[in-house]
C-alpha cells in the first residue's frame, strides 16, 4: 500500500486547528488540576488530548483508501483510546495505608474526559467538544463548592 496516495490527506490548516484545539482544551482542564496541586496537571492533560486527537486523526486518514471510508476502523481506534486511557488514569489513583481514603479519582476522570475531548477534536466535532469542555470545567470548578455545601447539610459521606 502506498500511504502517500491512498490515505485521506487533510489540509495543513485543518491538522493544525484540530490538534491545536485539542491541546488548548487539554490545557484548560489540566490547569484546574494544576492549580489544585493534583498528580496530573496542565501538561499531562494537554498531551493526553493532543495524543488522542493525533491518533484519531491518523485513524481517519488511514480509514480512507481507494475512495472508500471504513468507519469501523475509526471506531476501533476510538475504542482502543478509551480503554487504554484507563491505565494512565489508574496511575493517578492512590489509596491510603488504612484503605479508608482514596484520592486521585477526579484527576483520573478528568484524564478520561480530556481523552474523549481529544477524540472529538480529532474528528472535528467542535461544538460538542466546546460544550463538553464547559461542562467539565463547571463540574471541576463549581462541583467542589457544591459538594462542601451538601456535606455540611447532609453530613459526611461515612455517616450516611
Amino acid at each position: 500500500m502506498n500511504f502517500t496516495t491512498e490515505y485521506q490527506q487533510f489540509p495543513f490548516t485543518e491538522i493544525l486547528f484540530r490538534l491545536g484545539a485539542a491541546t488548548l482544551i487539554g490545557c484548560a482542564l489540566g490547569l484546574n488540576r494544576e492549580i489544585r496541586g493534583k498528580p496530573a496537571g496542565m501538561r499531562t492533560h494537554a498531551l493526553v488530548a493532543l495524543g488522542t486527537a493525533l491518533v484519531t486523526l491518523t485513524g481517519i486518514s488511514l480509514a480512507a483508501h481507494d475512495g472508500e471510508f471504513d468507519s469501523n476502523s475509526v471506531s476501533r481506534v476510538i475504542q482502543g483510546i478509551v480503554a487504554g486511557i484507563g491505565f494512565l488514569g489508574g496511575g493517578t489513583i492512590l489509596k491510603s495505608d488504612s484503605g479508608e481514603q482514596i484520592s486521585g479519582l477526579t484527576t483520573a476522570a478528568s484524564l478520561w474526559v480530556v481523552a474523549c475531548l481529544g477524540i472529538a477534536c480529532g474528528v472535528g466535532l467542535w461544538r460538542m467538544a466546546l460544550v463538553a469542555l464547559g461542562l467539565a470545567l463547571l463540574v471541576l470548578i463549581a462541583g467542589e463548592a457544591v459538594e462542601r455545601v451538601l456535606h455540611r447539610l447532609l453530613g459526611s459521606r461515612g455517616e450516611g
